[in-house]
């Protein structure tokens, strides 16, 4: 399966549109993570924490929205928005939503 955030695939045209696909995971931030983070708050530095979580949430948001592109018989996703929210009490959660077009390329 291609994806790209452009809306069209250089060389190759676009020969079915099939519909929008989505893709959503929300994953909590737990204890343990909020006690490391806070000590690369105070000493500086990246949070490998949670950019792991960051990632892991990224990553099944998109096979969720390339599981349903494929269901509709796409090949492709073009034009992929990626957005991040927090929610929850404290923030404490993270929102990974994508969207995009399935299309036959």
């Amino acid at each position: 399966m291609l994806l790209t955030t452009t809306h069209t695939i250089e060389g190759r045209p676009i020969l079915e549109y099939k519909g929008l696909v989505t893709g959503e995971t929300i994953i909590g931030a737990n204890f343990v993570k909020d006690i490391k983070a806070m000590f690369t708050d105070v000493f500086g530095g990246r949070s490998g924490t949670y950019e792991r979580t960051l990632q892991e949430a990224k990553d099944t948001a998109i096979r969720e929205m390339e599981e349903r592109a494929q269901r509709l018989g796409a090949n492709a996703i073009v034009g992929i928005d990626l957005d991040y929210e927090t929610i929850g009490q404290s923030s404490s959660m993270l929102m990974v939503t994508c969207s995009g077009t399935a299309v036959l390329i």
